[in-house]
């Protein structure tokens, strides 16, 4: 059984071999490279906030922080009760879902109660309270992936400064006197497993990715597949409206191989635990398998055979021990 479907059949022994059939543009890590001094001369200090939550095993804090081109950045913060300097201990960077936030706390809080901290980032301009302060020509119609896609600077990108946020999101955390540095991991659902992807690929230093069946990868693919009511269907309207006889075609995905991760997949250091449907048709698994098999850290594939976007039964516990194994 597998989730391309009517978007195109394949086996998982074929899923196992694909590496994406998406251009990566001849300056992609001199591109990157740029992006990471940018992010450098970024300050770590940040605003704690008590949250309106209370529990005796967590505290709870809105985090703020200046993200690249001087946007104010939100995220949760939850430590646990007993966190010190003395016990250094683990710690997660949690990233949300397209066009949702950070989430409520109590899953958070769970994870605190077992010596973890959480930093769960808001994405820019999203369901949350980050703040998307990107100037840019063009369009967005109804989704971020083309929002900086006719403008004649790469750099202004809309995931571009989202991927930047991820890192600096972990670079607070591992600045935290609390958090052991050496023990900081990933982890995110979606458009949270790309943002975590994306994460450990641009900052070494990340010990463990957790990225569940992620978006944003092999954006042509997923176009020939026919994306048109799944994450990718921006990419077709896109099209109808302003290149209906795709004469950009090659241009457009060109500049779109920046912000794919299955291009910075090979960057990653971290152990990486990556979990798949095979019935996923909102993120087509072949996409998804783009990234997988570019990976050359130590990796582990947890393939669901039934399953596609969706919660996935007892796959919480099996992240959760993840991050006490760190």
């Amino acid at each position: 059984m597998n989730g391309e479907g009517q978007m195109g059949e394949t086996t998982l022994e074929q899923l196992k071999k694909y590496n994406g059939s998406s251009p990566k543009p001849d300056d992609f890590d001199a591109y990157w490279s740029r992006a990471l001094a940018e992010l450098d001369a970024q300050s770590l200090e940040y605003e704690l906030v008590p949250a309106d939550i209370t529990s005796p095993l967590a505290e709870c804090f809105n985090l703020y922080f200046t993200g690249v081109g001087g946007a104010r950045i939100h995220g949760k913060l939850v430590r646990p009760m007993a966190a010190s300097a003395d016990a250094k201990g683990q710690a997660m960077a949690m990233f949300h879902g397209y066009s949702s936030d950070s989430g409520d706390w109590f899953d958070k809080i769970a994870y605190a109660a077992h010596g973890i901290t959480v930093l769960a980032l808001d994405c820019r301009g999203q369901g949350g309270l980050s703040e998307d302060n990107l100037q840019v020509k063009g369009t967005t119609i109804r989704g971020h992936i083309i929002r900086g896609i006719d403008d004649p600077n790469p750099d202004k990108l809309y995931f571009r400064n989202v991927f930047l946020d991820t890192v600096q999101t972990v670079r607070i955390l591992m600045s935290m006197e609390h958090v052991d540095e050496e023990r900081v991991g990933v982890y995110g659902c979606s458009q949270g497993g790309a943002l975590a992807t994306a994460c450990a690929s641009l900052e070494p230093r990340v010990k463990l990715a957790v990225p569940v069946y992620p978006f944003l990868s092999d954006y042509r693919h997923a176009w020939e597949l026919g994306a048109t009511s799944s994450a990718y269907e921006e990419l077709v309207y896109y099209f109808r409206l302003f290149d209906p006889n795709h004469e950009r075609e090659d241009a457009i995905f060109s500049r779109l191989g920046y912000i794919d991760i299955s291009n910075l997949a090979d960057r990653i250091q971290a152990k990486v635990l990556f979990v798949t449907g095979l019935a996923d048709t909102i993120c087509p698994p072949s996409t998804q398998f783009a990234v997988y098999n570019r990976i050359q850290s130590s990796k582990e594939l947890l393939v669901y055979h039934e399953y596609g976007h969706e919660y996935i039964p007892r796959l919480s516990d099996r992240t959760l021990q993840a991050f006490l194994d760190l």
